[in-house]
C-alpha cells in the first residue's frame, strides 16, 4: 500500500509556482549571508583569548622571566596589543571596502550563482587559514594580516549578489518588511558565529575559525546547485518594481502630480514614473540584454550619495560593536571570554527586531530616510546611557544591549536592503535591472569605509578610556542623521502635499454634494 504524500509536499504543491521559487530564493540567500557573518564573528570572540589576563591563571611553572603575558599568543602579547587587534580588523575591513566597489561591477557582468558560490568557498578557505595559525604555531603578524586582507576581498562577493537576487524576485510593495525580516541573517550569523566560536575559544581557538570556514564553504556548494537568479530562468513572472504614475498607493487617483511631491507610501525613492510592463504577457523569447550601468551612472541616481554617506557613519557604529563589544564587556564588566561573547549576542538580537521594525514602519509611511533619521537620533542618548549605567546589573545590561542593537542596526539594515533595492530599480533606469548589484555595491562599499574606520578608531581611542570610544560613536550617529536631512525634508514635503491634495479632494466632494442638493 502506497503512503499518502507527506504534509510538507502537499503544502508545496498547493503553493503557486512563483511563491515556491521566491521562497527558495529567500531561504538560500538568507543562509548564504548568515554564513558570511558567521565566519566574520570569531575574531571578536578570540581577541580576549589572544591577550587574556594571565594573572587569573596563576604563575606559570616555566615562566622564568616573570612575564605577565606568558599566556598570551605572540605577537599579541605586547603592550600595544589593542593597536594590533585594530590592525587585524582594519586589514579585513579596508580590503572589504575597496573590494566592494569593484565587486558590484563584476557582479553585474558574471553569473550571480557562480560569483556567489565561488566567493563563499574562498571565504571558507581564508577563514580556516586564520584558525590553522593556531595548529601550525604561527606567531608572525604578517601571516594573520595577509589572511585577513584576502578574506576581506573575497567576502565582497556576498552582499551585492544576494541583494541582486532578492531584488530580482521581489517588487517594491512590501519590500521593507520582507527585507527587514530577511536581513536578520546579519544578526543570526553574528549570534551563531559567537556561539560556535565560544565553544572552542578557551581550549583550541583555531577551531573557532575552522568550523565557521567549513560551514560557509558547504553553504556555498549548496547555493551553486540550487540558486535561481532570475524569475524568467524558470518561467516565473518578474516582479512589479514601479507603481503607476496616476494612482497613489492609498487608491486616490490624481490627474496631475507635483514633480517634487512624494506620496506617503513612496518617499524620496518615489517610483512614480511609468509603470513597468508586465513581462509575463510578453513572448518568452529573450529580448536584447540591457548594458550594465557605469559607476558614475549609478552615482547619479537620486538618493544614492546621501544614503551611501549616511551608511558610512551608521556602519562605523555597528561594526565597532561587532568587533569590540566582547572585549569591552570583558574589560568593564569583568566577564570571561565565553560569557562576554554570549552576552554580546543580545546586541544582535536587538538588531533583528530593529531591522524588522524599520522595514515595517518605512513600508507603512513610505519614509525610508525619516525612519532611519528618527532611529539614529534616539540611538545617540541610548549609547550614552549604556556606557554609564549598562553595567549596573545583568538585567540592565541585557535590556540596554537589545535596545541599542535595535536602534543602531535598524537604519543600517534598512539602507543596505530595501533602500538599496529601491534605488537599484529606480524609475530613471527605465527597467534596466543591471544596476541593482552596482548600486548595492556602492552603498555598502561606502558604508564599509566606515566599518573599517570604526574598529580602527576604537583601537586607537580605547587606551584613553572607553568613554571616549562611546563619544566617537555618538558623534557618528549624529552625522549619519544630518546627512539624510535633504531627503527627510523631501519626504516631509511629500507628506504635506499628499495631505493637501486629500483635503482638496474632500472639499470638492462636499461642494459637489451641496450643489446637487
Amino acid at each position: 500500500m502506497r503512503a499518502a504524500l507527506a504534509p510538507g509536499v502537499r503544502l508545496l504543491r498547493a503553493l503557486p509556482r512563483d511563491s515556491r521559487y521566491r521562497g527558495l530564493t529567500l531561504v538560500l540567500t538568507f543562509l548564504c549571508y548568515t554564513s558570511y557573518h558567521l565566519s566574520r564573528k570569531p575574531i571578536s570572540i578570540v581577541k580576549s583569548q589572544l591577550h587574556p589576563n594571565c594573572s587569573a591563571f596563576g604563575p606559570h611553572p616555566r615562566n622564568v622571566s616573570n612575564s605577565s603575558t606568558w599566556c598570551s599568543w605572540a605577537p599579541f602579547d605586547r603592550d600595544n596589543y589593542k593597536e594590533l587587534f585594530g590592525a587585524l580588523d582594519n586589514a579585513f575591513l579596508v580590503a572589504y571596502a575597496i573590494g566592494m566597489f569593484i565587486s558590484g561591477i563584476f557582479g553585474e557582468r558574471l553569473p550571480l550563482r557562480y560569483y556567489l558560490s565561488g566567493g563563499m568557498v574562498l571565504s571558507g578557505l581564508f577563514t580556516s587559514l586564520f584558525g590553522l595559525g593556531y595548529f601550525w604555531d604561527i606567531h608572525v603578524l604578517w601571516y594573520f594580516i595577509v589572511v585577513q586582507v584576502c578574506n576581506g576581498l573575497v567576502q565582497t562577493t556576498g552582499w551585492p549578489a544576494v541583494v541582486a537576487c532578492v531584488g530580482n524576485w521581489f517588487g517594491k510593495g512590501k519590500r521593507g518588511l520582507i527585507m527587514g525580516i530577511w536581513n536578520s541573517h546579519t544578526s543570526v550569523g553574528n549570534i551563531l558565529g559567537s556561539l560556535i566560536a565560544g565553544v572552542w575559544v578557551s581550549s583550541a581557538w583555531g577551531l573557532s575559525f575552522i568550523v565557521p570556514g567549513i560551514i560557509i564553504a558547504t553553504v556555498g556548494i549548496i547555493c551553486f546547485f540550487f540558486l535561481v537568479e532570475y524569475p524568467e530562468d524558470v518561467d516565473c513572472s518578474p516582479p512589479l518594481h514601479h507603481m503607476a504614475s496616476d494612482e497613489d498607493p492609498g487608491g486616490v487617483t490624481t490627474s496631475e502630480k507635483d514633480p517634487e511631491a512624494v506620496t506617503p507610501n513612496e518617499g524620496p525613492l518615489s517610483l512614480s514614473g511609468q509603470s513597468s510592463v508586465d513581462r509575463s504577457n510578453s513572448p518568452k523569447e529573450p529580448a536584447e540584454e540591457p548594458a550594465a550601468i557605469s559607476f558614475l551612472g549609478a552615482l547619479r541616481i537620486p538618493g544614492v550619495v546621501e544614503f551611501s554617506l549616511c551608511l558610512l557613519f551608521a556602519k562605523l557604529v555597528s561594526y565597532t560593536f561587532l568587533y569590540w563589544l566582547p572585549l569591552y564587556i570583558v574589560n568593564v564588566a569583568h566577564f570571561g571570554a565565553k560569557e562576554a561573547g554570549d552576552l554580546s549576542t543580545l546586541f544582535d538580537v536587538g538588531g533583528i527586531l530593529g531591522g524588522i521594525f524599520a522595514g515595517l514602519v518605512s513600508d507603512y509611511t513610505g519614509g525610508r530616510a525619516t525612519t532611519c533619521c528618527v532611529m539614529l537620533v534616539v540611538a545617540a542618548p541610548m549609547l550614552f546611557l549604556y556606557n554609564h549605567v549598562g553595567q549596573n546589573g545583568i538585567g540592565t545590561s541585557i535590556a540596554m544591549l537589545v535596545i541599542c542593537g535595535a536602534l543602531v542596526n535598524g537604519p543600517y539594515a534598512l539602507i543596505t536592503t530595501a533602500v538599496s533595492a529601491d534605488l537599484g530599480t529606480h524609475e530613471s533606469l527605465k527597467g534596466n535591472a543591471k544596476a541593482l548589484s552596482t548600486v548595492t555595491a556602492i552603498i555598502d562599499g561606502t558604508g564599509s569605509i566606515g566599518a573599517a574606520l570604526g574598529p580602527l578608531l576604537a583601537g586607537l581611542i580605547s587606551p584613553t578610556g572607553w568613554n571616549n570610544v562611546f563619544y566617537m560613536l555618538i558623534a557618528a550617529d549624529v552625522l549619519a542623521c544630518l546627512l539624510l536631512a535633504r531627503v527627510v525634508v523631501k519626504e516631509v514635503r511629500g507628506w504635506c502635499g499628499y495631505m493637501a491634495r486629500k483635503r482638496g479632494s474632500s472639499v470638492q466632494l462636499t461642494e459637489s454634494v451641496m450643489d446637487g442638493n
